[in-house]
């Protein structure tokens, strides 16, 4: 079993960066593939990022190409999304999800077997 545990989510305007962390404790021994998804109200949940095990590999949705950039420091059992030049239509709730061998870098949301509670993020115009 893997705990995770978001944070850093909050307000900011519109080309402000936020920095989303996710902590796992428990069973980190293994190797999981980590993402971030974000889903907003009435909306289904989005696949935004993810990154291998040993962190050379990513992937990113069209719609944070070049603005975000998702990180983990496996000493530390931490994933990281930097989110730059924000903007209104990223504001959701945001959560990171991990899945055990096999696994791609392509978030998706029937794949991991973890999940955080998830940190919002409210991006104002």
């Amino acid at each position: 079993q893997v705990q995770l545990v978001e944070s850093g989510g909050g307000s900011v305007q519109a080309g402000g960066s936020l920095r989303l962390s996710c902590a796992a404790s428990g069973d980190t021994s293994r190797p999981y593939c980590m993402y971030w998804f974000r889903q907003a109200p009435g909306n289904v949940r989005e696949g935004v990022a993810g990154i291998s095990i040993n962190g050379r590999s990513t992937y990113y949705a069209d719609s944070v190409k070049g603005r975000f950039t998702i990180s983990r420091d496996n000493a530390k059992n931490t994933l990281y999304l930097q989110m730059n030049s924000l903007k209104p239509e990223d504001t959701a709730m945001y959560y990171c999800a991990a899945a055990s061998l096999p696994c791609t870098v392509v978030p998706d949301p029937r794949r991991p077997g973890y999940w955080g509670q998830g940190t919002q993020v409210t991006v104002s115009s």
